[in-house]
């Protein structure tokens, strides 16, 4: 039996670097020559129509009005992170089976936070800084190693099955500015590069290779980041045609290393500590990520023959913003009006190399958002923010420390959405896990803002009221990852405090503004229309194989969407 542990690197192996022949190599003819799976990290489902006088031709347009359009797409899965989501795109799966159960989980054999695509064994080819120290992200500073790999994605990718039924001629590259979102969905079997932000390029690490090509030196070296230089991120168009034009300063916003509120945001001079930082808070981020992913179509020569090649692009900037001013703003209407912009160039570049024609485009989302508290109060909505450094001080809690804790914490980790408990402290007292599990999740469940709160021992035993919301915590629970209680706030509560920075926006929850996700297919023979009925993302690995003849990821669960199918058109 092979461990799972091990099965990532036996496909790296299989397809592309050891010296097994794959028996069966399959011809792409009458099947795309190239896979081009976009996603746009927070993009909110609703954001494209409500946003959409900032659409203009080639981008969003040519999606709309060439592909099958299904309007109420979801995540199942509670968590909705990004790594979380960007996974269950790739494998079809849930992260209950795929084991990529949120951002950061609690390491009990460290004792320390885990980061979800860490690996020590695989450094950075050519590295020379440390990402964390000049990552506003605190799930990404809490790495505890600049190696990256995909060896704790269980499951294989639908890439990875891309490169095992097509052979090793087969081409498949992951892109994106976060190390998660190219890896995630490069799978085993490709090559994911990221842009590092203490390098100010973009990087890989040893899982893939020793060496950069001679194209990435290239790019890297032509000075598209450093032209970004005491500039600022202006508004694309005229102020009069924004939604959200008399709202430039809302108190919510957040002022993060002195980017400010207002437009215009300057990103600084290049030698300045965080100047890539903030080029990723903006539309910029997105510019570089595309005009890289054109590059390697190129240097590549993705699409130029009869194999079918892959290429995931995965869109950031729309994430951070979103973090920073929310959903509801100038900053983020904007950054959609760039973000169509940048979409429409990737196509015009992916037309002339490839021809559109040749292409099968995905576009999803790995989660969208919730609006600020404060924006909400406005609509006459009840909300809130949570914190959890308080929940020592709750009288239920004090009690509970008395009843099971002596003088040390109960509480040994808390990494939303999940709290560990200190095992040693139940150890040593010979409490029943059970006992404390349903004791602490009763007491966390009292408190304004926590709608759910449930334990691993019960999720183990299936002893949970069944609804739509405890069947998205089952999704997301993995036995050797997941903490001992999952904790889900009430709609329009979250948690805005991240290590020190306060934000506008968070997102992972199982309510539908955080699981509702823009879900689009675009190819040859496929039927233009728009579908409402539900589907959900687990879905998209599955119909992608089937479009291309290839089996379904290891742990998939989804089934093909018929309407993606050619020549097939929903029923009225």
């Amino acid at each position: 039996m092979i461990e799972p542990k091990t099965f990532p690197l036996l496909i790296k192996w299989l397809v592309v670097g050891g010296s097994l022949v794959v028996p069966s190599v399959s011809s792409a003819q009458g099947k795309p020559r190239l896979v081009l799976q976009i996603t746009v990290d927070q993009l909110r489902g609703d954001l494209i129509d409500r946003f959409s006088i900032h659409i203009g031709e080639g981008g969003f347009r040519y999606l709309l009005d060439h592909g099958v359009n299904f309007t109420n797409a979801h995540h199942r899965h509670a968590n909705t992170e990004t790594i979380v989501g960007h996974t269950t795109l790739a494998t079809g799966t849930d992260p209950a089976i795929h084991g990529m159960v949120a951002n950061l989980w609690f390491d009990r054999k460290t004792g320390k936070p885990f980061y979800n695509v860490q690996d020590p064994d695989f450094p950075l080819v050519g590295a020379t800084g440390v990402d964390a120290e000049n990552e506003i992200d605190p799930t990404q500073r809490a790495a505890t190693t600049d190696g990256r790999s995909p060896r704790n994605i269980i499951s294989s990718t639908i890439s990875d099955e891309i490169g095992l039924h097509f052979g090793p001629t087969s081409k498949v590259f992951g892109v994106s500015v976060k190390d998660r979102g190219a890896i995630a969905m490069a799978g085993h079997a490709g090559d994911a590069y990221w842009f590092s932000k203490s390098e100010g390029r973009f990087v890989t690490s040893t899982f893939y290779r020793d060496a950069y090509p001679g194209w990435i030196e290239d790019w890297n070296s032509k000075g598209l980041v450093a032209s970004y230089a005491n500039r600022s991120w202006t508004l694309l168009g005229d102020v009069g045609k924004y939604a959200f034009a008399d709202r430039d300063d809302q108190p919510w916003e957040a002022d993060i290393l002195g980017f400010g509120r207002t437009f215009p945001h300057n990103w600084g001079a290049a030698d300045g500590k965080y100047f890539t930082t903030l080029l990723t808070l903006s539309p910029a981020g997105d510019e570089i990520a595309v005009d890289f992913a054109k590059a390697l179509l190129d240097a590549e020569q993705l699409g130029q023959d009869d194999v079918t090649d892959y290429l995931s692009v995965s869109l950031s900037s729309t994430d951070y913003v979103g973090h920073i001013f929310g959903p509801s703003s100038l900053e983020a209407e904007d950054n959609f009006a760039h973000l169509d912009r940048q979409i429409a160039d990737l196509f015009t570049h992916l037309d002339a190399v490839v021809g559109l024609e040749n292409t099968l485009i995905v576009l999803s989302a790995d989660h969208g958002a919730p609006e600020h508290p404060e924006f909400l109060a406005t609509l006459g909505i009840e909300a809130g923010l949570f914190s959890f450094e308080r929940v020592d001080t709750e009288p239920g809690f004090v009690r509970l420390q008395m009843d099971f804790g002596e003088s040390a914490d109960l509480v040994q980790n808390f990494s939303n959405p999940y709290v560990y408990l200190n095992q040693d402290l139940i150890s040593k007292r010979s409490l029943d896990p059970l006992v404390v599990e349903r004791a602490v999740a009763e007491e966390l469940q009292k408190l304004p803002g926590i709608a759910y709160a449930v334990g691993s021992s019960d999720l183990r035993r299936g002893s949970f009221a069944k609804s739509k919301i405890s069947d998205a915590v089952l999704a997301n629970f993995n036995p050797d990852r997941s903490g001992d209680i999952y904790v889900v706030f009430e709609p329009h509560w979250f948690v805005a405090d991240f290590d020190g920075l306060h934000v506008a926006s968070a997102h992972g929850s199982p309510w539908t503004y955080d699981t509702h996700v823009p879900l689009i297919f675009t190819g040859s023979n496929i039927v233009p229309q728009t579908v409402a009925r539900r589907v959900e993302t687990v879905d998209v690995a599955p119909t992608i194989a089937s479009l291309l003849g290839t089996k379904p990821p290891s742990g998939a669960v989804g089934v093909p969407l018929p309407e993606a199918m050619p020549e097939t058109k929903a029923a009225p």
